[in-house]
């Protein structure tokens, strides 16, 4: 039986293999521990990271799912500035839901299209 970080890598490998960020379609790709979440928008083709935003910036003492909401929108506003509206949406091997789905719900309502 695999562990939860074997089988999380492993599908994030699957998902991996069928999503590729370009310069006009980039990758937003999440990244959530246990205390954080992070998400970033990245041109694959040139291997750099266009736009960032995590919640080590927010000082909030709020409820997770709020948190990602956060963020979401955060990194919807400087994609935006960065240039970019349209993003293939990285899940990195998490289940769509809760504060994944939270944090691309509220990109998607700050005007990012994926």
């Amino acid at each position: 039986m695999a562990t939860k970080t074997e089988r999380r890598n492993k599908i994030k490998l699957r998902v991996r293999g069928k999503i590729e960020g370009t310069s006009e379609r980039p990758r937003l790709s999440v990244f959530r521990s246990n205390k954080q979440i992070y998400a970033q928008v990245i041109d694959d083709l040139t291997g750099k990271t266009l736009a960032s935003a995590s919640s080590l910036k927010l000082e909030d003492k709020a409820p997770k799912k709020e948190i990602a909401a956060k963020v979401g929108e955060l990194i919807a506003k400087s994609a935006q500035e960065a240039g970019v509206t349209t993003v293939v949406f990285d899940r990195n091997g998490y289940l769509y839901h809760g504060r994944i789905k939270e944090l691309a719900d509220a990109a998607r309502n700050g005007g990012l299209k994926f």
